[in-house]
C-alpha cells in the first residue's frame, strides 16, 4: 500500500534508488494512516462499531464490500451472520451513508438463534447481549485523493531529509560516524538517555503535510487487520 508514486516522491525531493525511495514512501504512508486514521486505498480490514436500536451499524470508513458481520461478545464465539441478514450502504452513492443495516424483521429457521420463533436476527443479537458488531470487509477510498498523494510525496522527502544528519550534527554528536556522502554509518547506544514520548498520531512530523491532511482526520473509530 502506497499513497504516492516513485515519480511523485522524486518530484517532491526524494532521492536514491527505486527501492530506497519506495521505503521512504512506505514510511510516509504509515505515518499518514496513523495520523488521519483513514484508509486511502481499498484495504481489507476489520471495523468494530456500535449497533443502534434500529439495527444500523454506522461504519467509520468508506466501505467497499463486506464479507462478514459478527456480534461482539465475550469469548468471540458468536456466529457470523449470513449475507441475507444485513444490507450494506455506501457514501459513494449520493445521499448514502457507510453502514451495515441489520434486518431486524428477518429470520432464518436454519440458523440457531435466528429462528422465527426466537425473534429472528434481533433475537440473535439480544440472545448474545451484543451492543457492537465486528465487520470484516474492504474499506477505503477507491483512489488516493490528490492532496493525500501530494502529502505522501512531501512527507517521504521530509522523512528522508530528517534521517540524514548534517555536517554540523555529526560534529556536535560524537556518536555519529558519517561517510563521505553524508550517510550515518554508526550510532552509539543511547538507550539510557531520557526521551520524551510523542503520540504517533499527534502529527505526521511535518506541519505542511498536517495542513494538507486536516480535512481527512478521523479520530472517532476503531480499526484492525491492517
Amino acid at each position: 500500500m502506497a499513497y504516492c508514486s516513485l515519480a511523485q516522491a522524486r518530484d517532491a525531493g526524494c532521492t536514491g534508488e527505486d527501492a530506497e525511495v519506495a521505503a521512504w514512501i512506505s514510511a510516509a504512508t504509515e505515518r499518514i494512516t496513523a495520523y488521519t486514521q483513514q484508509l486511502f486505498e481499498p484495504t481489507v480490514a476489520v471495523v468494530v462499531a456500535d449497533v443502534a436500536p434500529d439495527g444500523t451499524v454506522l461504519l467509520p470508513r468508506h466501505v467497499r464490500s463486506v464479507t462478514s458481520v459478527t456480534p461482539v461478545v465475550a469469548g468471540d464465539d458468536a456466529p457470523s451472520l449470513p449475507s441475507s441478514a444485513y444490507r450494506v450502504t455506501s457514501a459513494d452513492v449520493l445521499g448514502g451513508v457507510d453502514a451495515v443495516h441489520l434486518r431486524w424483521g428477518g429470520y432464518d429457521d436454519l440458523v440457531v438463534g435466528a429462528e422465527s420463533y426466537n425473534g429472528g436476527w434481533r433475537g440473535l443479537f439480544d440472545r448474545w447481549g451484543a451492543e457492537q458488531a465486528r465487520v470484516v470487509g474492504e474499506f477505503g477510498y477507491a483512489t488516493v485523493p490528490v492532496l493525500v498523494a501530494r502529502a505522501c510525496a512531501l512527507l517521504a522527502a521530509h522523512i528522508q531529509a530528517a534521517a540524514a544528519p548534517s555536517d554540523a550534527d555529526s560534529t556536535a554528536a560524537p556518536g555519529l560516524d558519517v561517510d563521505d556522502e553524508g550517510n550515518n554509518v554508526k550510532i552509539e547506544d543511547t538507550a539510557d538517555e531520557e526521551t520524551t514520548p510523542v503520540a504517533p498520531s499527534a502529527s505526521t512530523g511535518s506541519t505542511q503535510v498536517d495542513a494538507l491532511l486536516v480535512s481527512y482526520l478521523n479520530r472517532t473509530s476503531l480499526i484492525g487487520g491492517i
